[in-house]
């Protein structure tokens, strides 16, 4: 059963130099044109793989707080229309930048029904921010987190980022204590993947983009994991902390290897065996929209070994670990039996720890988390 929803919006008003997402600049793009094809998309999209109800949407982008009140509101009621949450929806969450909320649209995602924020802090250190092309500033963080707390919302997320391009430890460390000091229940916290397409892609190419250490950055990863323990947010998953209660339900659906859609430009669904991409220039996009119904570049039938991988280095992200029974109630095959030799090899290297029903990543695990995932694919 399709449980989730992820709904991209491309738009940004400002490009950060390490994204890699599908995303344009808002200036003269057809914005109400794309809500309203968004809409034909989901409308037809339920029709062909309808589910019961879903248990979590998230919107993301691009950046979907560069909308305008009146655009979100448009947006979340097209949502409601086509996509009918009920009360079986336990989160809908929505990622912000700093400084893009006012009062109006944090109403507005109010009264639609949104009952978390994902706010894209990455660092509290001004001179950082400026150097990763971010535009909003600490102090930005601070009001708008306050505005949040005026329109009523109590479960928010702060994303943060390590092994930036001059950023030292005690940068980092710096950036944890602020975020302590406010009134958050989750952090992300993740480590700068140079990606291609990406600023940073063309001037590591360059020689120009100075990085810290490879250890440097493990040492950064560590004191993450030691100060959220510390202050008393779980670690639930590789680079995601919170207070028990509050981990992302969204997220879990990906982790636990379940359906959900994908609806805009872009986006990515994995919905009843198939994974399916959306086309994501967004005249391509809406073209196909107009003259299908549908947005699907790609649908990729998901066979039985590729679901068994999946299960294994998506599982494997969660502290958790991979359940043997679910493993077993899942594929009517036994864990051992297919990856025996893999989980053998890795927990002598003091990788992974294996219990009675589960595997999970060792501390060390943690620290060399894709290493790990890579001895599971193309196994069977």
């Amino acid at each position: 059963m399709i449980q989730s929803a992820y709904i991209h919006i491309p738009f940004c008003h400002h490009i950060c130099h390490y994204c890699d997402f599908n995303k344009v600049f808002f200036h003269n793009q057809p914005v109400d044109e794309y809500l309203d094809v968004l809409q034909m998309e989901m409308k037809n999209s339920i029709k062909k793989y309808p589910t019961s109800a879903l248990k979590t949407i998230f919107i993301g982008g691009g950046t979907p707080t560069a909308l305008d009140a009146r655009q979100l509101d448009r947006l979340l009621q097209s949502i409601h229309e086509e996509l009918k949450p009920t009360e079986q929806l336990i989160e809908f969450a929505v990622e912000a930048n700093p400084g893009e909320l006012t009062i109006d649209k944090l109403e507005v995602l109010k009264n639609g029904g949104v009952n978390r924020l994902s706010v894209g802090v990455q660092s509290f250190n001004d001179e950082l921010l400026a150097k990763i092309g971010r535009v909003h500033r600490k102090e930005d963080v601070f009001r708008t987190l306050k505005l949040a707390e005026k329109a009523g919302f109590t479960n928010m997320s702060l994303d943060l980022m390590y092994g930036l391009p001059g950023q030292t430890v005690e940068d980092f460390k710096e950036t944890l204590d602020i975020a302590f000091s406010l009134n958050v229940q989750h952090y992300s916290a993740y480590s700068l993947i140079v990606e291609p397409k990406t600023v940073f892609y063309n001037l590591m190419k360059k020689g120009r983009l100075s990085l810290p250490p490879q250890d440097e950055e493990a040492v950064m990863y560590e004191l993450a994991m030691n100060e959220m323990e510390k202050h008393g947010f779980k670690q639930y998953e590789i680079s995601n902390y919170a207070i028990p209660g509050y981990e992302s339900e969204h997220n879990l659906t990906y982790w636990n290897n379940e359906y959900y859609y994908g609806f805009g430009a872009g986006s990515h669904g994995y919905v009843n065996g198939y994974r399916t991409a959306n086309y994501g220039p967004l005249k391509k996009y809406m073209e196909h929209v107009h003259e299908t119904g549908l947005a699907q570049m790609e649908i990729h039938e998901v066979m039985d070994n590729e679901k068994m991988e999946e299960e294994l280095f998506l599982g494997l992200r969660k502290t958790a670990g991979v359940s043997k029974s679910k493993f077993q109630s899942k594929f009517n095959t036994e864990l051992n039996a297919v990856f025996g030799k893999q989980i053998e090899e890795l927990a002598a290297k003091e990788l992974l720890l294996e219990t009675e029903d589960s595997i999970k990543l060792s501390r060390r695990g943690k620290l060399l988390g894709n290493e790990v995932f890579q001895e599971f694919i193309g196994v069977i």
